[in-house]
Parts: structure tokens; sequence; C-alpha cells
């Protein structure tokens, strides 16, 4: 590992600060008191490549640098651009409401040339990274209000999922233990977004229902639309989260009913709204962060006790009184704004706070109900600090888009922590290909399925390949959803994918590349959705007889064999869509 020096660079003009400069691992890292003439104590642990720096002070300043030799892609969780950002570009702001404090630098064979995580998850750091034109060196700073900065540098060369896998585990180390995620939130989810936006009665969402868990779902989202007769695309109306009158004149009866389906029932809340037209606007006139003339609605400001309090009434009475099994909680990357304006009777110092105080309360309230409520999040609200008040967190909006669901499915799982990770809601014209739905479904095959389409107009064989992946993805959770991750290539969008669970294997193929099968498996899943049918496996060992089955999109059997593979290469035809299974014969 080569050592560096520091470049000698200026703090920023007019600012008072004491810098103290550690080597770590064979990185010089300065910490900078900011604003203060006392320098900071600093700490340092070193233990297997991995480096610990602490420091304290009123406003902490720590930066780090590293040659760019190698270099490949530059992973976030904010699942944008993987290509190396520049020194100049905007630093981006992580607090408990957007982001995480988390970016690995990658080399080639998707070795961490440095990951990087902070231990602040409330309350907002500041972060530059970059490449420098002038030096060729990558540049990383953080910022944030003490009193403590912890920074952690893992210079291992390990497989950049493998050092964010222990980012989580480090993460998780600082929070208080939480009850384990409900298996449920690992099974597929049918959600009303997509299939219905917010022309809903209950009849439609009934309707919709009593199709949906015959094909394997058992949870039923309710999104926007429920609270509000109108039709517009408008949050005008949020803010009370009352039932539509007309749309849903029964709300409890009408939950019971889709329960009695088999499938438990979410209900929609866009947290940080009060609509123009909402009653909550005007009861809570004055405790907003601002208003946003687009959307209709004002945006609540968290650090308000009324706030809060009439939040955690408004939604907790969905399960109270309406008895839903959990809640859909959307928009919290909303509260991480400029405020225009601040509540006179704010009890918190920043909102981030604020949001942090606001989940606490109603995880409290939910769980005196119902302990095993599902709540999802979603990104970009990401931060391990939400962790103790969600069972699942969901990717962004991305209909249509295969790539990035796979994309956004993947790195959620890479620092999702204990959370199951849902895909953004599979959606596709009626007139779509089984093959491709099978494929849309693949692309999200580590991740918890979520689906939003009109099944009555379905054709047999787009329900038939939606009930076997399906199948597939609820069989094979264990593997697919909570084994090891090894993601391969994220600069070139993940195009092949693979988990491991004790002695099960699987494969997601989004491109003709050869799957390496190392080590002992008992069970290897490859699920291809590469038009190039031919898949090609190789073995760091002859595996010996084994049980072969091929199966097309919809299920149907292509080839099944018991064969001997004496040699370290195995090549099947796998239809696109289709699904290879080995089982090592007895």
């Amino acid at each position: 590992m080569t050592a560096l020096s520091w470049d000698g660079s200026a703090p920023p003009s007019g600012l008072v600060e004491t810098s103290r400069t550690v080597e770590a691992g064979g990185l010089v890292v300065r910490v900078t008191a900011v604003g203060s003439e006392v320098p900071p104590e600093v700490r340092v642990v070193q233990d297997a490549g991995v480096v610990v720096v602490e420091a304290d002070g009123e406003r902490l300043r720590v930066e780090w640098q590293l040659p760019c030799t190698g270099a490949a892609a530059y992973w976030t969780p904010n699942t944008n651009s993987r290509w190396l950002p520049p020194s100049w570009a905007r630093p981006r702001e992580s607090s408990v409401a957007k982001g995480a404090p988390v970016g690995s630098l990658v080399g080639a064979g998707d070795r961490a040339l440095c990951t990087f995580a902070l231990g602040e998850l409330v309350r907002p750091v500041t972060i530059g990274e970059g490449a420098v034109e002038e030096t060729g060196r990558f540049a990383w700073w953080a910022e944030h209000d003490g009193p403590t900065l912890s920074l952690r540098l893992d210079l291992s060369g390990r497989h950049f999922a493998d050092t964010l896998a222990d980012v989580s585990a480090w993460w998780e180390a600082s929070l208080p233990a939480r009850p384990p995620v409900p298996d449920l939130a690992y099974l597929p989810v049918f959600c009303t977004w997509y299939a219905l936006h917010l022309a809903m009665t209950h009849t439609d969402v009934e309707r919709l229902a009593a199709l949906a868990a015959p094909l394997g779902f058992r949870s039923l989202i309710v999104d926007d639309g429920w609270q509000t007769d109108e039709r517009t695309r408008s949050y005008a109306t949020t803010g009370d989260w009352q039932p539509a009158p007309e749309a849903f004149p029964d709300f409890g009866a009408h939950v019971k009913r889709i329960q009695q389906l088999g499938l438990a029932y979410l209900l929609w809340h866009a947290i940080p709204f009060a609509g123009d037209r909402s009653a909550a606007a005007q009861r809570l006139a004055g405790h907003t962060l601002a208003h946003l003339p687009q959307l209709e609605t004002h945006v609540l400001d968290p650090r308000s006790p009324g706030v809060r309090a009439h939040l955690v009434d408004r939604l907790a009475a969905a399960v109270e009184q309406h008895g839903v099994d959990g809640l859909k909680i959307d928009f919290i990357d909303t509260f991480a704004r400029p405020a225009d304006t601040a509540s006179p009777e704010a009890d918190r110092p920043t909102v981030a706070e604020g949001v942090s105080e606001l989940l606490a309360a109603l995880d409290i309230r939910l769980r005196a109900t119902a302990p095993q409520v599902l709540v999802e999040h979603r990104q970009d609200y990401v931060s391990a600090g939400l962790w103790p008040y969600a069972t699942m967190v969901r990717a962004a909006d991305c209909p249509h888009n295969v790539v990035e669901n796979r994309v956004r499915t993947v790195d959620l799982r890479l620092t999702a922590g204990p959370l199951a990770v849902h895909a953004d809601p599979l959606t596709w014209h009626p007139d779509e290909s089984p093959e491709q739905i099978a494929v849309l479904l693949q692309s999200v095959l580590f991740s918890t399925a979520q689906v939003s389409v009109d099944l009555a107009a379905q054709r047999p064989e787009q329900l038939a390949a939606l009930r076997f992946w399906l199948g597939v993805m609820t069989e094979h959770r264990g593997l697919l959803q909570r084994g090891e991750l090894r993601p391969n290539r994220p600069e070139l969008a993940y195009p092949l994918i693979e988990a491991r669970s004790r002695r099960q294997l699987a494969f997601g193929r989004y491109a003709p590349l050869p799957l390496r099968a190392d080590g002992e498996w008992d069970l290897l899943l490859v699920a291809n959705s590469d038009p190039d049918t031919l898949v090609r496996i190789e073995f760091d060992r002859p595996p010996g007889r084994v049980e072969l089955l091929v199966q097309d999109c919809l299920g149907g059997e292509v080839a099944r064999a018991q064969t001997p593979v004496d040699g370290t290469e195995l090549a099947v035809r796998v239809p696109t869509g289709g699904l290879l299974t080995l089982t090592r014969a007895e």
C-alpha cells in the first residue's frame, strides 16, 4: 500500500481551524476542528486492513486521498452514475432522511481500493468525493457537527460487496436491538399504484386482490388514492389521512375482506405532506418547513412536537382503527431540504433529529397494537438510522426500467442491513411477451418482487410466467434474499449477480458471460435473462454426477437429465427468461 503525503491545500478562506494529521493504513488522514483553535483529539485503531479514526470536537472535518490507479467505478448508495466523479462536483449531504454516509472506490476484479463509512446516522453529514485532475488522486472529505466523528476506512482490497457488508455490521452494532424482520416482508407484494393510480375504489382493489392471491402474492399495498375521491395527480388532499368517503365507505370491512383472501394489507402515507385543501394544513399553519406549489402541499416541520403528535396519531389510526397490517411511508426524503420557515415550538435542533424522533414515536405506537407490523421505506432514505423503524426498503420509482430496477435493488441489498429489500413494482404493457415478463422478474431476483399491473387484462401465458417466477423467488427466498450477495461489475450495471447460502448457489445472468461456481454446492440455480441461451459454467473442481433441469419462462420442462460432469466446464442451453437447476446426485 502506498503511503501518501497531504497535498498542502489551504482551508477555506475566513475559517479558523486547527488540524492534526495521522497515518492510517498507509494513508495520511487530516482531521480538522473547524472554527476552533483547539486541536481535535484523534484516536486510530487498525486491524486487518481496516482503520477506524475517531475525533472529538464541535465541528469536525476529515480528509484523505488515494492514487486513482486501477480505479474502475465509484459506488455510492445513490444509484446514479458509477463513473468516477470529479473532485469539484457538488458535495452530497447524508442524514437520517436521505442517503447514507458510505462510498467505495472499486478497482479491477471488483476489489475495493477504499471503502469508507461514517458513524453519524441521524444528523446531516456533508461529503465531498472525486478524482483530482491535477494530481491523479481520488480525494474525500466529510464534515459534520461533533461531538464525535467516526470514520471507517476499509483498505483490505476485498470484493467491494464484502466491505460494504462489514460497514452494515459496523453500523448495526451501534444501534439498539430490534425485533427480527417478519418473513412476510420477503414474500411477493401486489401494489395498486401503476395498476390503478388514483382512480380506485374498494371494488377495484378487492377485484385485483382476489386475482393476486392465487398467483402467490402475500401482501397488498394500497397506494395513493385511498384518501381522496379526486382523480388528479396532486397532493392537495394529503395530511388528514381519512378514507375517501365515496370510494371507501366502510374501510374496516374492506380491509377484512382483503385479509380473508390471505393477503396482508399495507396503506400508503406521504408522511411530510399537509395538502393545500386539507384540514391539517390549516391546523398546523406556521409549523412547516416549506410550501411546494407544484405539488399543492406544505412540508411539515418534524421538529415541532405538535406536528409529530398529529402524524403519529393519523398514521397509527390505520392500524388501530382500520386494522391494516402495515404502512408504506413515502417521501421521508422531502424532509431533507433547506427550511424556508421553522415551527415556533421546535424542540429539536435539526430537522433530521425531528424525523428520528417522529419515527421512533410512531414505531412504539404501531408495535403496541401490531408487534409484527410491516413498514416500508424507500430510496433514497436508506440511512441505517432508519433500520429500527422499518421492515423493508424499496427501490425508487423506475417503471418499465428493467436495468434500473436491477441496479437499485442490488444497491439496496449492499447496505440494507437487517431490512428486506423490495423492487419498485414491476409493470408492463398489456402486449408484453411472457419471456420479457420473466426477464423483469429475474431483474429483481435478489429482492422481494412487487408487481403492479391490471391482472384481469393478462393473457394466460403472461400469468403463467408471473406465477412461475413468483414461486421460484418464494421457494428460494433464503438463498436469493438473505444469502451472501456478490454483484459483479458495478460500472456495467451488474451484468452478473451471485448469491450463496451454505451449500446453495444462485446466479442472475444478464449478459453473455460465463459463470464461476467455486466451492462446495448441492444446489445451483441460474436465471438467464440474456438473449444468448448458451450458459457456460466453470467449476474449480469436477462436480461429479448432477441432476439437470432446464425450464422455460413459464416453468415448462425443456430438458431433464442425470449426467456426470467429470471436467470443470459445463455448457447448457437455457431459454431467455428460463431457469437452470443443477442438483448434486446422491
